[in-house]
């Protein structure tokens, strides 16, 4: 609200000469500010809302006062205030001619409207005007506001004018230009996938500004697909480098950072393309100990650029001289006084003990000073620390810090979050059953409404199983501590519902089991929890079932017991009960108390609720039943989903969807016509291989095929019936959405992951450390002295033997998880392949992103399509032109900055200068070949040379590499 009125303020500084702006909107700014309430404020802008709206429907106010009535709505809009009645006022003003009129009015139709609204189609004809104008002012007034305004169905209207901006001479253009198609590609990356190339071009900008604005949206498409952007890794490090070298002007500094925001976001990109990549991450180390050394603490933003550096490091292949370098500067973080530095210090010694668990030990007092310290984010960002470093050495210390903490806060968000973990944790490092029971105990009293029912369905099933070995007295010791423990706490109040059904469900197996109680004492506490909780049905079922089998143990043992009156009421009021489920279990109580010794065992055996009950789903019991209906004349049964005239809800919501969809505006291809029959018969009784044509089930439209091959058809499988296309895999259609006709899969990089284990350091790295444990030690002595208790904690969430021993299990762990897998690879790839027929490999696509020569690849080149049709059009011989370019295109290795350089290499022939020249020679030789027989139907020669002509897909460079940026060019 504050800055909303500075803003204001700023804007009416016009009546002293500044902006022309009026006395009334200083007065209206003025009283605003000085306004005792929200009411008081509301009267002050219905009131100037009233007056604006009657100035505004004069046809006469001058223009130049128009402004200052738009600029007081979005000031009135702002603050809250619905002022729609205008809107239409800001979209006329787009079209004025004059600059800042035009200016004004895109800046209030962007704070007005978004890509939904009713008003947006009357300035998408504005927008287009104003990218082709001559002034770079209102380009990128207009680039703005498409970033804002235009919609995924408004795109294509804009996307070409947006693409020729890339090139404009002003800087400002093109880096607005770079931002409104990373906005387009985050509304509808399938609109503008085919022009990501663009983001590598403008990478090497001669504007460092631009070449930022590059890095956010190739950042997207890294997250989406890093395999692919592999080989920028080198380009990335070499900016960084310079970055961080300071040879970027100073207007790019920022508090004596050399561009820092740059920097962050190429850390960030870094981190993603080195993940489980040695080679990758070997470039990156060097810039990472530069920047590490260069670094300034003195600056939140030279410890932001550090705390970048800390997660990239754990992010990448793991080096032991980064991770000590991580280390200190994650040292210098705790022991800051600031408590955002110690927040960033915690989160980073999160991600560092993810690769070194050691790390943490040397900073164990500095995690119990942040763990007791009054602030509450820093407190929580410790305990997920904790969570992260728990073992079953810890786990006590740290689940009942846990539980204590999650007693004393009121967010329930969070205090789940804190239940949840502390199941987790109990669940995988319990160290006895009994403290498991406790723990639980614990949980579900404080928080059992924001625990999942799973925990207490899992509980109840370790109370029955016990400890799952032939030990039957420590299975009954385990459950009568359960039963005394629930006892003591059935009569608190308010205990959450799960809780009281695990309390009933335990009593009801359990709690006569050996004789400590009688069963009447039981009962008369089932009977209490039933009546405390009238309106919770499910806590009632449970306590009259455990009723129920009470009396049954009772009855099979030859004991009598007589009903007690407050367990006669509760039956007697649950017999009348409105829910058929409690009436059900009432009736079923009273009938098994008219029942013999030998029924009820029958009936309700003891300790049999871990056994397994056989679900007959198939009603195969009523066979008998069903053949005797059908032979007596019976009608068999018809499933609904086969009767006739039925159609089912999925289908119906299909048909809903399929709809609305047919009202919305579609960019997909013309439909193919459908072949005739005599054009099918004669395409077949043509003396071509079988290779050249692919018969179709389905004469309709083509769809794309997402196999990774297809199989050979036979001959005699085509027949009039099918429908005859060609054969076009791997080429783009050029209508349409960028799709394919045939996907491949990607290639299967072979990549190092990371290793997670422990990382040992050098004697030069233990002696630092130990001098950065030292020096903390000695700044804490001087303040205050180190208690006995926090020593204890310390010991017992760091403990150094138990640490050993743990990760020596974790070590022989891993080595057997490794062996076997190393097993299962040895025998996966001696297992015997298929034999399969013979299969045609789809072409890979081109790829969009290569903006230069064609990519070295290991395996053979694909069949050209192409090349498929020769017999189609006679017996002209293309295959060795195609081949010799295809050759001479894949023996250069593929240099990606020599597309920016306007010099052509020497030595090369004008055949391998351009790929797609095969295919114009191609056409040539194919243009000399005899004509084929004259027939009704399209031209395949004319089809084949538009097809050639529309593969030629490259990008000219328009300029030189920026000196700014040479060192990229090598």
């Amino acid at each position: 609200m504050e800055q909303l009125r500075t803003i204001g303020r700023e804007l009416a500084m016009g009546s002293q000469g500044g902006w022309g702006q009026s006395k009334e909107f200083l007065d209206l700014v003025k009283s605003i500010g000085e306004a005792r309430s929200k009411a008081e404020e509301d009267r002050i802008i219905a009131r100037e809302l009233e007056h604006l709206k009657r100035r505004l429907a004069d046809p006469d106010v001058p223009r130049r006062k128009m402004k200052e009535l738009l600029l007081r709505l979005v000031y009135a809009e702002m603050l809250g205030h619905d002022a729609s009645f205008g809107h239409i006022h800001a979209v006329k003003m787009t079209h004025d001619e004059s600059l800042p009129l035009k200016r004004t009015g895109y800046l209030a139709v962007a704070l007005f409207l978004d890509e939904r609204h009713d008003l947006v189609i009357l300035v998408v004809n504005t927008i287009q005007k104003d990218l082709r104008s001559d002034n770079y002012l209102v380009v990128c007034a207009a680039l703005t506001a498409a970033c804002r305004l235009i919609g995924e169905e408004a795109i294509p209207a804009v996307l070409p004018q947006v693409v020729e901006l890339l090139a404009h001479p002003k800087e400002a253009v093109r880096k607005k230009a770079v931002m409104a198609l990373h906005r387009f590609y985050q509304r509808s990356p399938s609109s503008v996938s085919h022009l990501v190339s663009n983001f590598r071009k403008r990478l090497c900008d001669n504007d460092p500004g631009v070449m930022g604005a590059t890095l956010c949206p190739l950042y997207d498409l890294i997250l989406e697909e890093p395999n692919s952007y592999k080989d920028l890794v080198v380009s990335f490090v070499n900016i960084l480098k310079q970055v961080a070298e300071r040879r970027l002007p100073t207007s790019y500094d920022y508090h004596q950072m050399p561009a820092p925001f740059i920097q962050i976001k190429l850390l960030k990109i870094l981190a993603v393309l080195g993940s489980g990549d040695k080679q990758a991450s070997g470039h990156m180390y060097t810039v990472l100990g530069d920047i590490f050394r260069k670094g300034d603490t003195a600056s939140n933003i030279g410890n932001a650029i550090l705390y970048e550096c800390i997660c990239c490091i754990s992010s990448i292949f793991p080096n032991p001289k980064m991770l000590e370098a991580a280390a200190e500067t994650t040292s210098k973080f705790l022991k800051s006084d600031s408590h955002n530095l110690k927040y960033m210090g915690i989160d980073a010694l999160g991600r560092l003990i993810k690769i070194n668990p050691d790390i943490a030990e040397e900073h164990q007092l500095a995690v119990i000073d942040c763990l007791e310290d009054p602030d509450d984010t820093l407190k929580r960002k410790t305990f997920e620390l904790l969570y992260k470093m728990t073992k079953s050495t810890n786990i006590e210390v740290i689940v009942d810090r846990m539980i204590e903490y999650m007693i004393n806060i009121t967010d329930h968000h969070y205090k789940t979050e804190i239940a949840s973990r502390c199941v987790e944790l109990a669940e995988q490092f319990a160290p006895s059953n009994q403290w498991f029971i406790q723990t639980m105990n614990k949980v579900f009293e404080h928080a059992g409404d924001l625990v999942n029912i799973r925990v207490a369905h899992n509980l109840m099933r370790l109370i029955a199983e016990g400890f799952g070995v032939e030990d039957e007295g420590a299975d009954s010791q385990l459950r009568s501590s359960a039963v005394d423990s629930y006892l003591r706490i059935v009569g608190e109040p308010k205990l959450p519902s799960s809780f009281l059904q695990i309390i009933c469900w335990v009593l009801g197996e359990y709690g006569t089991a050996d004789g400590k109680y009688s069963a009447s004492y039981i009962i008369g506490k089932l009977c209490d929890v039933a009546e405390a909780h009238l309106t919770d049905d499910t806590v009632k079922a449970y306590a009259i079932s455990a009723i129920l089998k009470i009396f049954a143990f009772e009855i099979s043992v030859g004991r009598k017991i007589d009903m007690l009156p407050e367990c006669q009421t509760l039956v007697d009021e649950l017999s009348a009960s409105h829910s058929t489920d409690l009436q059900q279990r009432a009736y079923e109580l009273q009938a098994l108390l008219g029942l013999d010794k030998r029924a009820v065992e029958s009936v309700m055996p003891a300790d049999a609720s871990c056994e397994d009950i056989e679900v007959d789903r198939n009603l195969s019991f009523l066979n008998s039943y069903v053949q005797q209906a059908l032979e007596n004349g019976a009608a068999p049964y018809i499933p609904e989903s086969e009767r006739s005239g039925v159609m089912s809800v999925g289908s119906y919501r299909s048909h809903e969807q399929q709809e609305a969809s047919a009202h919305t505006l579609r960019f997909e291809a013309y439909e193919m016509p459908k072949p005739s029959l005599a054009l099918a018969t004669s395409q077949v009784s043509m003396s071509t291989p079988p290779t050249d044509l692919v018969p179709v089930p389905d004469p309709g439209y083509h769809k794309e095929d997402h196999q990774t091959s297809r199989s050979q058809p036979s001959g005699d499988a085509i027949s009039g019936e099918f429908g005859v296309k060609l054969r076009l895999d791997g080429v783009q259609k050029k209508w349409g959405r960028p799709t394919y006709s045939s996907s491949t899969p990607s290639s299967s990089a072979s990549s190092q992951q990371a290793t997670n284990g422990a990382s040992h350091s050098d004697g030069g790295g233990l002696t630092s450390s130990q001098a950065r444990e030292s020096s903390y030690g000695s700044k804490r002595q001087q303040g205050t002295e180190i208690s006995a208790e926090k020593q204890r904690l310390a010991a017992s969430l760091f403990g150094s033997a138990a640490a050993k021993a743990d990760r020596k299990a974790q070590a022989s762990r891993k080595a057997s998880k490794e062996s076997a897998s190393a097993d299962k690879a040895t025998v996966s790839s001696a297992a015997p392949q298929p034999i399969k027929e013979q299969v045609i490999p789809a072409a890979p696509p081109p790829d969009l992103l290569d903006l230069g020569d064609e990519p070295v690849s290991s395996s053979p080149p694909s069949a050209d399509p192409f090349s498929q049709l020769e017999g189609l059009l006679g017996p002209a011989s293309a295959t060795p032109v195609v081949s010799g370019a295809l050759a001479t295109s894949t023996s250069k290795a593929p240099d990606l900055m020599s597309i920016f350089s306007d010099d052509v290499p020497t030595g090369a022939t004008s055949e391998s200068s351009d790929p797609a020249l095969g295919d114009v020679n191609l056409m040539s030789s194919l243009k000399g070949a005899t004509a084929a027989a004259a027939k009704k139907g399209p031209s395949l020669q004319d089809a084949l040379q538009k097809d050639a002509t529309a593969r030629q897909v490259g990008v000219t460079p328009t300029g030189n590499n920026p000196n700014l940026f040479k060192d990229l060019l090598g």
